[in-house]
């Protein structure tokens, strides 16, 4: 896995990246969570929001590696 990539001359390190992109997919789980009605059934909804975070920052991260490699 690249360990940075140039952003108009500012070396950014891939997992910052990483992780503005698992924010925005979160972002719209989170919609689409909301909408189904899933959030009633949910004990804490920021500890699952957060869990949530780190699952699709994990997999993202998986998939990249594996692209990347």
């Amino acid at each position: 896995m690249l360990g940075e990539f140039s952003l108009y001359g500012v070396f950014l390190p891939t997992l910052l990246a990483l992780m503005v992109l698992a924010y925005v997919v979160k972002s719209l789980l989170r919609l689409g969570l909301a909408r189904l009605g899933f959030y009633r059934v949910v004990w804490h909804p920021a500890l699952f929001n957060s869990a949530l975070y780190v699952i699709v920052l994990g997999l993202l991260f998986l998939l990249a590696r594996r692209i990347l490699s």
